[in-house]
């Protein structure tokens, strides 16, 4: 599934070409992919529509337009938000089983949403700073805001084990198994630590580990492991340099030797090294 990472490379390959450009048409491939409103009302909204803006909330693609409303984007598992400079001559015919949404753009151009496994979602918001897309959005790894004493707040209250609180979009946002692991490795923390009995010391050594693992693999433009593209059809190059995810149980943990394990932590796989990575419990 695309983490913070690979949704920021897809926001950012994407917002030169899409920022001033008109949404013209709109055509929904597969019904479920649509979110919210109905069609007809999404239709409505859209269509006549510039983009102004291309960010990025969590894992959520989001489009501003110019009526200061929204189209966020859920690529989930195998989403691909792709940008064509021609309409409909620059698709790929082996894969037009797996287009399910189209945005015909000004210019000739076209945004094209593939999805293998159906569980992405496209949806409008109108323009709402009380109650928008986002209210229950957790803190932005990459954000100014995220500092180590906002991280230690928000882990200080929750006494629940480490490695699924940092998978939940509302404690922090992006965040997902390939970068948790990698996040905890670094940082020498066990995945069954109990978040709230962390030290201040292993709270910023936490911090400093997620936000130079997501900076550096921003930088790689995201990892690849089957999927993942970005907005103009290149792969990232960060799995070159996981440490642990996606590494066999049983194999030498790259720091100390010793074997790593593999446990399933709310219902998510987890590899860690019960040398290297200290558990954290109530005193």
């Amino acid at each position: 599934m695309p983490e913070l990472p690979e949704v920021e490379t897809v926001r950012r390959t994407l917002a030169p070409h899409l920022t001033g450009k008109s949404i013209d048409s709109f055509e929904l491939r597969w019904h479920r992919t649509l979110q919210r409103p109905s069609l007809n009302d999404f239709t409505f909204a859209v269509v006549g529509r510039t983009i102004v803006d291309v960010g990025r909330r969590g894992k959520l693609v989001v489009m501003t337009l110019d009526d200061r409303s929204t189209i966020t984007v859920h690529l989930r598992m195998t989403g691909e938000l792709l940008f064509l400079s021609k309409r409909s001559s620059e698709r790929d015919d082996a894969r037009e089983n797996h287009l399910r949404a189209i945005f015909g753009l000004s210019h000739g151009t076209e945004l094209c949403f593939y999805d293998t496994r159906k569980f992405g979602k496209i949806s409008w918001y109108p323009f709402d700073p009380a109650s928008g897309f986002d209210q229950h959005i957790g803190l932005e790894p990459l954000a100014d805001t995220f500092t180590a004493d906002a991280l230690a707040s928000v882990l200080s209250t929750r006494h629940r084990l480490l490695k699924p609180l940092l998978l939940d979009q509302s404690v922090v946002a992006g965040l997902g198994n390939i970068y948790v692991d990698e996040a905890l490795f670094r940082s020498r923390l066990h995945p069954l630590s109990i978040a709230s009995a962390l030290s201040h010391e292993q709270v910023e050594a936490l911090h400093e580990a997620i936000v130079t693992l997501l900076s550096r693999a921003v930088e790689s433009r995201g990892t690849t492991l089957r999927d993942y593209r970005s907005g103009l059809g290149d792969v990232g190059s960060y799995q070159h340099a996981l440490r642990v995810y996606g590494t066999p149980a049983g194999s030498p943990c790259p720091e100390c030797g010793s074997t790593l394990e593999r446990l399933v932590i709310g219902q998510r796989g987890s590899i860690f090294c019960a040398n290297c990575q200290v558990r954290v419990t109530r005193d």
